[in-house]
């Protein structure tokens, strides 16, 4: 029996097939760094991020690139 509407697991992508948004642990395997220093960084805003629910944050692909290419991992480790 098909019901009116199946909701469909889909993500937005780029016209180059890419995903529209990165999620924390993509952006961690990128940056080969610890789940720690991670989400200390987006917590900080250091790296740009949309936290959508208190448990899900999402990384916007073209700003993270942005972030990066700019230069962004010099704050990445926090001094203290």
């Amino acid at each position: 029996m098909d019901l009116p509407y199946q909701a469909k697991k889909e993500s937005a992508v780029e016209s180059n097939g890419e995903p529209l948004v990165l999620t924390p642990i993509e952006v961690r395997k990128m940056l080969s760094c610890s789940r720690g220093v991670l989400y200390t960084a987006l917590r900080r805003g250091i790296i740009p991020s949309i936290k959508i629910s208190p448990r899900k944050i999402i990384i916007p692909r073209h700003r993270f690139f942005e972030w990066l290419e700019g230069g962004g991992g010099n704050d990445l480790h926090p001094s203290e």
